[in-house]
């Protein structure tokens, strides 16, 4: 790995952060020196909101819209999110199993890139920020969330180049490098077992700097930190960790009300939206945009010949009484049926497929803009919920489960499921809500099951008749990037 920065790249912030806003009209909005951005918090912070910004820009081509990119590859990999054509051909191949196994993968260099780079801008602010001027508290503040994202960053690396984590295992498999400081020479894979020892000491650290205070929800505070905690001891297996964080993750947010759950998922300002990007209209990136692949209405050909859709099987695990049972359009395809809605924000123009979503709504037609979904309340009550239940306290389980679902679905009643029913039954509500927002390969991954799109209504020409695939292959593995390859002697490639 080369060297990751030489400077800290602003990207264009447009979040305001600290007491002051000034330096946003004195400094340059492109890239600033290490030795003048280090020199106050106030000019640290700017750093800091280039970081935010660069989880949602463009990078190297328009599917690539940062974090919102990988989490549609990551969907795009599992079964439950249908691609229902080919339109224009983006994320095609990855549903088909041949971009991530291919180290010339213009995606894999992205998601390699990506992180990367979000781990050499926090290296900079954490190796610089304790000498600057001014208060210590803004010094907390700004070093918190800086180890919160080399952790968070460090957690998706080794989900997704590495082999999965095995609870009472050694762990010894190869990981991702573990880049701590601004390096110059490449660095070797360390052990899982060792990146999840430093993903663990980061986070640790920005829960014990970090309070509740931030200006934005795109930046990182306690609540943020504690649920990317509980996600990490979920995928260990520290189930007990995990069901405690989760629940204290969530204090302060309340689940959204039937009407919130039609506004289309594109508001950071959702009373249980925990952490998200807001998109600005005139900084909007149009095709690299989250909403230009996944809403029901942008105006763009992948949305036009191919309308997301939901598993259909999946589907018709939500109850009939579940207001989440409208996110989705089981008769899309029949004007008669389907729901006005569709034809309403849509234009004529749109293919109309059956199970097509209408959960993400973009602004207009011609316009991409909608915040973006990392961290909400719903997924915190889900992780206590399946934490408990296999740790094996299922009456404590079973009362979170209904305190979320509750909130869903009128008709729900405390489940009398146990052992291994009561887990399924927190998984397909886990399913079903967060459909779209990047976590079903992480899940299907940690918990080493199949892929299976067998029985539902995916398309076997846009897939390529990849229906299945068994757990625990080496195809479950990103393969390093051949720059990398190529610019690191150290480094070694995943099995094929």
């Amino acid at each position: 790995m080369k060297k990751l920065l030489s400077k800290i790249f602003l990207l264009g912030a447009i979040l305001s952060f600290g007491c002051s806003e000034d330096y946003l009209d004195t400094l340059p909005t492109d890239a600033v020196s290490e030795n003048l951005v280090f020199t106050t918090t106030t000019n640290a912070m700017t750093a800091l909101n280039g970081i935010h910004r660069s989880m949602f820009i463009r990078y190297d081509s328009q599917g690539q819209p940062g974090e919102g990119g990988v989490m549609i590859m990551r969907e795009a990999l599992a079964e439950d999110y249908v691609l229902t054509g080919i339109a224009n051909g983006w994320f095609i191949s990855m549903s088909r199993w041949l971009n991530h196994i291919n180290e010339n993968s213009g995606d894999v260099r992205f998601v390699w890139r990506f992180y990367y780079k979000i781990i050499g801008n926090a290296n900079m602010i954490i190796a610089n920020i304790d000498d600057a001027e001014g208060p210590q508290a803004e010094k907390d503040e700004i070093k918190g969330q800086a180890l919160a994202y080399r952790a968070w960053a460090h957690f998706n690396l080794v989900q997704l180049f590495a082999e999965r984590y095995q609870a009472g295992g050694g762990n010894s498999q190869l990981g991702v490098p573990i880049v701590l400081e601004p390096i110059t020479e490449g660095s070797a894979r360390n052990t899982v077992e060792e990146v999840y020892t430093q993903i663990n000491a980061d986070i640790d650290a920005a829960i014990a700097l970090l309070d509740e205070g931030r200006n934005a929800k795109s930046h990182i505070n306690i609540n943020v930190a504690r649920g990317i905690k509980a996600r990490i001891a979920l995928t260990q297996g520290n189930y007990a960790v995990a069901a405690q964080l989760a629940s204290q993750a969530r204090d302060g947010y309340e689940l959204m009300s039937e009407s919130q759950l039609y506004e289309g998922f594109n508001n950071v300002d959702n009373p249980e939206w925990i952490w998200g990007s807001r998109q600005i209209d005139d900084q909007q990136t149009f095709f690299a945009s989250y909403f230009a692949y996944v809403s029901l209405n942008f105006s763009s050909t992948n949305i036009r010949g191919n309308p997301k859709a939901i598993n259909s099987k999946l589907y018709a695990e939500i109850s009939d009484t579940d207001y989440r049972k409208g996110l989705w359009d089981p008769n899309a395809s029949d004007p008669a049926l389907r729901d006005p809605f569709i034809d309403e924000v849509t234009l004529s123009s749109f293919a109309k497929r059956d199970y097509m979503n209408r959960k993400f709504i973009a602004q207009a037609n011609a316009s991409s803009v909608g915040d973006v979904p990392y961290m909400r309340a719903s997924e915190m009550f889900l992780i206590e919920a399946e934490a408990l239940a296999r740790a094996g306290n299922d009456s404590q389980a079973a009362q979170v489960l209904f305190s979320f679902a509750s909130q869903r679905d009128p008709e729900y009643t405390l489940t009398t499921n146990t052992g291994e029913a009561l887990i399924e039954e927190i998984m397909i509500q886990r399913r079903i809500e967060l459909w779209g927002e990047g976590f079903r390969f992480y899940d299907l991954k940690r918990l080493n099951l199949p892929l299976d799109r067998t029985g539902a209504n995916h398309v076997e020409t846009v897939i390529n008749s990849k229906f299945e695939e068994p757990a625990g292959t080496s195809n479950w593995q990103f393969k390093i990037p051949i720059s990398e390859l190529n610019a690191n002697e150290n480094m070694v490639q995943n099995p094929s």
